[in-house]
């Protein structure tokens, strides 16, 4: 295919294989509807969610088993670019199978990693992100319709950037899980800040209540403090960080104390979910490569996994393989 068929130039070659097909050859666009609904004995879901900076919006469809909150379908239809289509059509693909508070969990750095062909080189460039973001959004709005809540309860909702419609708690995670440090970056990966520039910092046409330049502030210097905790092996805070940074320093610990091991037999060890239930942190790890399968991996292997995790961060540590 010629390069300028989608979209032209270089600019084609920040875009990774996976993007360029699932743009034209989407697997999971289309609609679900009580029919089907009915078929698989589950509940029907649709949201809505668009991006007025841009103009793309997607709709999100779910069939919902109601015992269980398994989300046994998802279909999207997405009104947008092509980056759009593709982050929408792995975000669909992603709430498949799992519960709908897990499916919430789901980020705008999990839809592109998905859409990545190798691990270190990202799937579109800086400007686009904010397509996944909106995959990632309207997920929110689906599990707010089937727990019959507004959906400033299943996250933060405070409006940082009117005319994009980006919230605080979308614009804090984004800057974490994608490691950001400038205002520009922000911008990038979410459109906030990219009109009236009211939200960048104090002095705009109109007043706000959080700005763009306080936020990252802020945000920069709560991941400071964990990178020096994660440095220094202070993990005794383990248990007061954030989500993010508890996996961070998870990852390092299988890294330095877990994964040397189990590659020497050409195994390895995943992290594929964090949960906290009443004091407890719930590790929820997936074998990979020769460790699937091995008689002792869920004992012996288990037990000196999770034994490492106490003694280095936390004997409020609970490890489940999954």
């Amino acid at each position: 295919m010629p390069k300028n068929k989608l979209i032209g130039g270089a600019l084609w070659e920040l875009y990774s294989q996976k993007v360029n097909e699932r743009m034209r050859n989407p697997n999971n666009m289309g609609e679900l509807t009580e029919e089907d609904a009915k078929r698989l004995g589950g509940k029907l879901v649709i949201a809505d969610y668009g991006a007025e900076s841009c103009g793309d919006a997607v709709r999100l469809y779910w069939i919902v088993e109601p015992k269980t909150d398994k989300i046994l379908a998802a279909k999207f239809k997405s009104f947008g670019c092509g980056t759009a289509i593709a982050s929408s059509d792995v975000m669909a693909e992603l709430c498949v199978g799992k519960t709908v508070d897990d499916a919430v969990k789901i980020t705008n750095i999990d839809v592109e990693k998905a859409l990545r062909d190798d691990p270190n080189t990202p799937a579109v460039p800086p400007q686009k992100m904010h397509c996944s973001v909106m995959a990632y959004d309207v997920i929110k709005q689906a599990a707010a319709i089937y727990k019959g809540i507004d959906m400033t309860e299943i996250g933060d909702q405070d409006i940082v950037c009117e005319c994009a419609h980006v919230s605080l708690g979308t614009i804090k995670e984004v800057i974490k899980l994608n490691d950001l440090h400038t205002i520009e970056e922000i911008t990038e990966y979410t459109k906030a800040g990219a009109f009236c520039k009211s939200c960048i910092r104090p002095g705009g046409h109109e007043k706000r209540k959080y700005y763009l330049e306080d936020i990252l502030k802020e945000v920069r210097e709560e991941m400071e403090q964990e990178k020096k905790a994660s440095q220094s092996g202070a993990y005794s805070e383990f248990e007061k960080m954030t989500i993010v940074g508890k996996m961070k320093i998870i990852e390092k610990v299988l890294d330095k104390n877990v994964r040397p091991t189990l590659k020497k037999d050409d195994g390895d060890i995943v992290l594929t979910d964090l949960k906290t239930e009443n004091d407890k942190t719930i590790i929820v790890l997936s074998y990979a490569g020769a460790c699937i399968g091995c008689a002792s991996a869920k004992t012996m292997t288990l037990g000196f996994i999770e034994e490492i995790l106490k003694n280095e961060l936390s004997s409020k540590i609970e490890v489940v393989i999954k």
